[in-house]
């Protein structure tokens, strides 16, 4: 099954599977009877510190090479969020990573880097070993 990636404003379709909310804040002004996920794990977005250095607040913003490799550091100290979502992924379940309404760049929004982390946890694992229940 696949990871998928997506705003969190997206409407959610059938084939979505578990939907994970990975902002490091939850949206304001949106009541919990209108939320889009089933998970909010905040400790799988870019720290306030990466966030701001990326964005340029407060310095000149940082590059994006940067922005990666200080980002894959900070999930190492999220192995175990990483390889639960690689174990629903293994299970046969579709996992859907959203992130924020304003982030319209894919292709170097942390959801994808994330995605990339969970397939990689599962590649890591040893052939013939079973996977957790």
């Amino acid at each position: 099954m696949p990871i998928k990636t997506k705003r969190w404003c997206v409407p959610a379709e059938p084939d979505d599977g578990f939907r994970v909310l990975v902002c490091r804040y939850r949206p304001r002004g949106l009541p919990k009877a209108k939320e889009t996920w089933n998970v909010w794990i905040s400790d799988l977005a870019p720290s306030p510190d990466l966030f701001d250095a990326f964005y340029g607040k407060g310095r000149t913003p940082i590059t994006l090479d940067v922005y990666r490799e200080r980002y894959l550091q900070e999930m190492q100290a999220q192995r175990e969020h990483i390889s639960a979502l690689a174990d629903r992924v293994d299970k046969g379940e579709t996992v859907t990573l959203l992130c924020s309404k304003d982030c319209i760049l894919e292709q170097i929004c942390h959801r994808t880097l994330l995605a990339q982390l969970i397939e990689a946890a599962r590649r890591s694992r040893a052939p013939g070993v079973p996977t957790p229940p």
